[in-house]
C-alpha cells in the first residue's frame, strides 16, 4: 500500500475512535431539525468550505443542509483574497445576514485553526441569536496558537459540541522533504458530516419522520422537486 493511503486508514479509525460521543451528540441535533423541520446551517472558509459543500444539494444529501457559499471567503475568487477576507472583523454578521436563518436552526462552523475572526464571529452570533453551534475543528492546532480575534476566543471555546478533526499541525499525514504534505481536513471533515447525517437519518425514522433526500440526478427515474420545492427559500444557492 501507499504511504498516504495507510496513515489515513489509521487516522480516520482514530477519527470515530475520538469522536464516539460527540458524533452521538451532533447526529441527534441533526435529527431534531429533521423532525421540526428545521435547517442546518454551515460555514467553512477557504477548503474548509468543502464539508459544506458535501452535505448540499447533492446526491443522496440531506435536504435541509445549506452551505453558506459566499465567494469572499472561498477560493473561487482568489484563494489569497479568500484568506485575508476571513481574517476580516465584523464580516460575520454581514454574512449572517444575507442567509435566511430560523432561530431554531442548527449552526456548523467548520475551521480547523478556530482561530480566525469569521469562524469565531459567526460562532459568537449563533450564541448570542440562542442558537447551538456546532465546531468541526483540530483540538491540536487550536491549543498551539493563539487567537486572531479581539476577544482572545477560538471557535472551540464557543462551541457547544466539539467535533475533533484530529489535523495534525500544518494539516498533512506524510513529511517529504522536509515538508509536510498529504492533507486529511477535507476528508476527516467530510466523514465526520455523512456520518452524522447518516446517523440522524436512523434517529428520524425511529421517530415516525422520513428525511426529505435528494436523489442522484443521474439515475433515470430521479425526482427531486419535492424536495426542492419544500426548502425553497430556505436554501440559499438552490
Amino acid at each position: 500500500m501507499f504511504e498516504y493511503s495507510n496513515k489515513l486508514i489509521q487516522a480516520l479509525e482514530q477519527l470515530f475512535l475520538n469522536n464516539e460521543q460527540t458524533i452521538q451528540q451532533a447526529s441527534q441535533m441533526f435529527a431534531d431539525a429533521i423532525i421540526h423541520d428545521n435547517m442546518i446551517q454551515i460555514l467553512g472558509t477557504g477548503h474548509s468550505h468543502m464539508i459544506g459543500l458535501e452535505g448540499f444539494i447533492r446526491a443522496g444529501g440531506l435536504g435541509n443542509i445549506n452551505a453558506i457559499l459566499d465567494s469572499t471567503v472561498l477560493t473561487s475568487d482568489g484563494a489569497l483574497r479568500g484568506s485575508k477576507l476571513e481574517k476580516l472583523s465584523g464580516l460575520a454578521e454581514i454574512l449572517w445576514q444575507e442567509q435566511n436563518i430560523n432561530e431554531h436552526d442548527v449552526i456548523v462552523v467548520v475551521s480547523n485553526s478556530g482561530r480566525n475572526a469569521l469562524p469565531v464571529e459567526f460562532a459568537q452570533l449563533a450564541k448570542q441569536k440562542g442558537h447551538k453551534v456546532i465546531a468541526i475543528t483540530s483540538v491540536e492546532q487550536s491549543s498551539k496558537y493563539p487567537s486572531r480575534h479581539q476577544s482572545g476566543q477560538k471557535l472551540m471555546d464557543i462551541a457547544d459540541i466539539i467535533l475533533d478533526n484530529r489535523v495534525p499541525s500544518g494539516d498533512g499525514l506524510c513529511e517529504i522533504n522536509g515538508r509536510v504534505t498529504g492533507a486529511f481536513s477535507s476528508l476527516s471533515g467530510m466523514a465526520l458530516i455523512n456520518t452524522i447525517c447518516t446517523e440522524a437519518q436512523k434517529i428520524a425514522l425511529e421517530q415516525g419522520v422520513t428525511p426529505l433526500i435528494f436523489g442522484s440526478q443521474n439515475v433515470d427515474g430521479f425526482n427531486n422537486d419535492d424536495v426542492y420545492e419544500h426548502f425553497k427559500g430556505r436554501l440559499k444557492a438552490m
